[in-house]
């Protein structure tokens, strides 16, 4: 496949593209853009959307093919080396750090790679993983957690694994961890409000919560490429893509659970594709295929599989020949409240006038 097109970005988004993700990860290409910050919402939906158990079996059937889940790992891999990036900012130690849904431990990989961002006044700019004394991996999905436990990263970092019996239940006590992280799992949890409650409780005072979930217009071009296909081929549509949240409501389910000091924006990441077979088979390698309650059961109809192929490539195609595929990353960092935190001087308590400063202006 031909090198890709140039990123266009938006101006609500910071947009990176990967190239056809069936060549190799060295082939695969980022292009620097913008990134934005949301606007917080009160909005908090309440409703049951997916089937955990579906889930469960999606992941452990695509982590039973290791090589497969490998390969199709270069988003999560991707997504966790940003998430892990986003403590560079935090100047501290953390002896006790929880990983929620934790998948293959693409965060762990992504904490024992060399410094990103080396200090020019330091000599030797050590890992991010030096940092952290106990990383705590919990998933539901043994398979996908324990894939790669023989590789080397596990020498690296003091990693215990920790199976979830319930994708939405934290077992653990509260105030008992320095810093959690989830990278892209939390879009499969039907209670977003419960599940922030509940790392904000096992969460010290004063340590924070960095989190990325798929988010918004996610895969946007499926959808609307499938929907079209079933209304042309079988005159209706049944759900094939996730409902997802949008970046206008993280940042208020992070204030309505208890956070301090919000920090929510996005990126869009768009990969490229030969043709929406190989973009179906890699989701499900991730095991990121459809999982919500209700759904129709069974593959989808080969008369329908090959209208949505040329109805994408007709909407969405690149001139290349392949086609693209969106998927917008949610960011957020929130803390736990404390005593030493910083907080905003009562009203009416500044010693200065800001209008005195603009009229000397």
């Amino acid at each position: 496949m031909s090198a890709c097109a140039k990123s266009t970005a938006a101006l609500s988004r910071t947009q990176h593209r990967i190239c056809n993700a069936s060549m190799p990860m060295q082939a695969h290409h980022y292009h620097h853009s913008r990134r934005s910050y949301a606007v917080h919402s009160s909005a908090a939906p309440r409703f049951q959307v997916f089937n955990q158990r579906t889930k469960w079996f999606q992941k452990e059937r695509a982590a039973s093919k290791p090589e497969q889940s490998r390969q199709a790992d270069y988003l999560k891999d991707e997504v966790a080396v940003r998430v892990a990036e986003r403590l560079l900012d935090i100047k501290r130690h953390f002896p006790r750090v929880l990983d929620f849904g934790a998948n293959s431990c693409n965060l762990a990989r992504a904490l024992v790679r060399d410094n990103p961002d080396p200090d020019p006044a330091v000599p030797v700019s050590p890992p991010l993983s030096t940092r952290i004394s106990e990383l705590v991996a919990a998933e539901s999905s043994a398979s996908m957690l324990y894939r790669d436990v023989d590789h080397e990263f596990n020498q690296k970092l003091n990693i215990v694994r920790h199976v979830l019996q319930d994708a939405e239940s934290l077992p653990f006590e509260p105030d008992s961890f320095d810093l959690v992280m989830s990278s892209l799992s939390m879009h499969w949890i039907n209670d977003l409000p419960g599940i922030l409650s509940q790392i904000n409780n096992v969460l010290k005072a004063d340590c924070p919560f960095i989190g990325a979930m798929l988010g918004g217009d996610t895969l946007f071009e499926l959808r609307t490429s499938l929907q079209l296909a079933e209304q042309e081929r079988r005159g209706g549509i049944s759900p094939h893509v996730s409902p997802l949240a949008d970046v206008r409501d993280v940042g208020g389910l992070l204030q309505k659970t208890g956070f301090k000091m919000l920090t929510v924006d996005v990126d869009d990441i768009i990969v490229d594709y030969p043709d929406t077979f190989a973009l179906m088979e890699d989701l499900q390698a991730m095991g990121e295929n459809n999982a919500i309650l209700g759904r129709e059961m069974g593959p989808i109809r080969r008369e329908v599989l090959m209208a949505n192929d040329a109805i994408y490539r007709a909407l969405h195609g690149n001139e290349d020949g392949s086609i693209p595929a969106t998927f917008r990353i949610i960011y957020m960092i929130g803390w736990k409240d404390g005593e030493n935190q910083p907080k905003p001087l009562p009203r009416g308590s500044g010693d200065v006038n800001l209008k005195d400063i603009l009229e000397e202006k």
